[in-house]
């Protein structure tokens, strides 16, 4: 599996405070079954200023770290980036990085505020020729009131990425009936573990893949961590990648499952 959100760099941002905690994620994460990891700090002005150049230098150091450990990770670049101004050029310039440098970013909406003109910036990007991966949509405290943008921006092109310890609910019953839907009507292009720790958040992405499997069956839970993560880390274009399932489809699933668990 890839997990292509995770604050496994040390001392960066809110992340692994120190190496000790960074090899003990990583340890955590290949026993998991997870072989990729994107490092994924913060880009926060005015709270986390990192850059491009020094998520590198802090990936090379900590993968240096691994092969000395024999915790056999493959780490690529990445951020966790908050909206700004002319994110496209920042990307051009090098300031901001993409995942593995492809075309896919992972853009990370305020948590309590929906944002003017949040629509607008995606397509701006996507305009740029970047594809924006919209981190943890379950997880903001405005998805009910829209729910519909983000459908309207899948629709357009955007990607969603929905947190594992969500559909399970380590982030609590909100987040999990948010992900279930997310995930349960085909809106998902990826699950990842943005993870932060050992204990609260930790590296764990196969429990999340199978509350997927249980939602929109085994072959699309696999594109969840293995095909479509792959894809982005190779910088396929979008539309050679599986596409996203028959809302039909997956609503059928999902609604079973419910009905299984006595939700529905």
């Amino acid at each position: 599996m890839l997990d292509l959100h995770c604050h496994m760099l040390p001392g960066i941002d809110d992340g692994a405070p120190d190496l000790e905690t960074s090899l003990a994620m990583a340890r955590i994460a290949f026993d998991d079954g997870i072989r990729t990891v994107a490092c994924t700090p913060h880009i926060y002005p005015g709270m986390y200023e990192n850059t491009a150049p020094g998520i590198r230098a802090a990936i090379a150091d900590l993968q240096a770290r691994l092969d000395d450990a024999g915790i056999e990770l493959k780490l690529v670049e990445g951020a966790d980036v908050h909206l700004d101004t002319d994110l496209a050029g920042a990307i051009g310039a090098d300031r901001v990085p993409t995942i593995a440098g492809s075309r896919y970013l992972l853009l990370e909406p305020p948590h309590h505020v929906a944002p003017p003109g949040f629509e607008q910036r995606v397509f701006e990007l996507m305009t740029a020729g970047i594809t924006p991966v919209i981190t943890h949509p379950e997880r903001l405290s405005w998805v009910e009131d829209h729910y519909e943008l983000f459908m309207r921006l899948v629709e357009r092109g955007a990607w969603m990425q929905v947190t594992a310890g969500a559909l399970t609910g380590r982030h609590g019953r909100r987040p999990k009936y948010w992900g279930e839907k997310f995930v349960g009507e085909g809106k998902t292009h990826l699950i990842a573990t943005d993870a932060h720790d050992i204990r609260r958040r930790p590296p764990l992405l196969a429990e999340g893949r199978e509350a997927a499997a249980r939602l929109i069956g085994e072959d699309e839970a696999t594109h969840l961590v293995v095909t479509r993560p792959a894809g982005m880390v190779a910088n396929q274009p979008a539309n050679l990648l599986p596409s996203l399932p028959s809302r039909q489809i997956a609503q059928g699933r999902a609604g079973f499952w419910q009905r299984v668990r006595g939700v529905a």
